[in-house]
């Protein structure tokens, strides 16, 4: 079984910066890839950032250049680091990995970009 746990959500004011954590258990760490998700209020889940296995990293539009997927090996831990909050990136981020077709998400961490 996997388990999934966010850290590092809180309040920001537009123009800073957060670092988001997502320490995977279980010893299928560097099978797959990992994924970062997003969920505004009244909005679909919408996947952010994509690292696979071999280190290659895929990014939604809206992140592009201001958000950073990256993976502790050492740690089992995903990271994201997101630079540059708008409002816009206001939402409930999670953590995500596909592993024998079983979707395993996390519990989410609030993200809260406001002045």
């Amino acid at each position: 079984q996997v388990q999934l746990v966010e850290s590092g959500g809180g309040l920001v004011q537009p123009g800073g910066s957060l670092r988001l954590s997502c320490a995977v258990s279980g010893s299928f760490f560097r099978v797959n890839s990992e994924d970062w998700y997003r969920q505004a209020p009244g909005q679909q889940r919408e996947l952010v950032a994509t690292l696979s296995t071999g280190g290659f990293t895929n990014y939604a539009d809206s992140v592009k250049g201001r958000f950073t997927i990256s993976r502790d090996n050492a740690k089992n831990t995903v990271y994201l680091q997101m630079n540059s909050l708008k409002p816009e990136d206001t939402a409930v981020y999670f953590c995500h990995k596909n592993l024998f077709g079983v979707d395993y998400w996390g519990q989410g961490t609030q993200v809260t970009v406001s002045s």
